[in-house]
């Protein structure tokens, strides 16, 4: 695959999923696949899950210095999250946008429309929603990270049910029955995003 040149404009590609469906996990995979892509590692101010790093799953900071950096405007978005808060650094974005990168962010679907809604037209963005195969599985996911008590798991689980009616609005919709295949998938679809635009470049500058 030929990379973008460096006048040319990246991409932003917003994975979203109810929590558990393995959006950060998918958005891991395709990044290990295509090391010129970049994700956007989001601010939040809960604490780290086990195996989560610093500066690689997120970058955890304490809630007044969030609110700091949203204070200062330096989020694209911000959003309150199962009582935690989380949000998308603007420089680091805009910045790999500029440099033509393809941009991964791992939202919900709150936080997509307010991406949205910030860059408006002036950034070529694609979304991507990840279904569970059922609220069935998605329990037991849950249940199996044992991060969560049983009232959260339900907490999560009754949200879930509410953002799966959203996934209409994504530009794609594949469901996580097998991870390796779901990869498969969403590579495609950005593959195919990126070929598009390449093609449309160029068909404006050769007019």
């Amino acid at each position: 695959m030929s990379k973008p040149k460096a006048h040319e404009q990246g991409i932003l590609v917003i994975v979203s999923a109810p929590s558990g469906c393995g959006k950060t996990t998918i958005v891991d995979r395709l990044l290990k696949r295509h090391p010129e892509w970049v994700r956007s590692i989001s601010v939040t101010t809960r604490s780290p899950r086990e195996a989560e790093k610093q500066g690689e799953d997120y970058q955890f900071v304490p809630l007044d210095e969030f609110r700091k950096i949203e204070e200062a405007g330096g989020f694209l978005e911000s959003a309150k999250v199962f009582d935690q808060y989380y949000g998308t650094p603007k420089d680091y974005v805009l910045n790999a946008l500029k440099q033509g990168k393809t941009v991964m962010l791992a939202l919900d679907v709150q936080g997509m429309r307010k991406i949205k809604k910030a860059v408006e037209e002036k950034v070529p963005n694609f979304t991507v929603f990840i279904l569970p195969p059922s609220i069935k599985v998605l329990r037991e996911r849950l249940e199996g990270r044992k991060t969560d008590s049983p009232e959260e798991i339900e907490r999560r689980v009754s949200a879930a049910q509410e953002e799966i009616k959203d996934a209409k609005l994504y530009d794609f919709t594949v469901m996580n029955k097998n991870l390796e295949q779901t990869v498969l998938d969403v590579e495609s679809f950005i593959c195919e995003k990126q070929k598009e635009r390449r093609t449309t470049t160029h068909a404006i500058r050769s007019s």
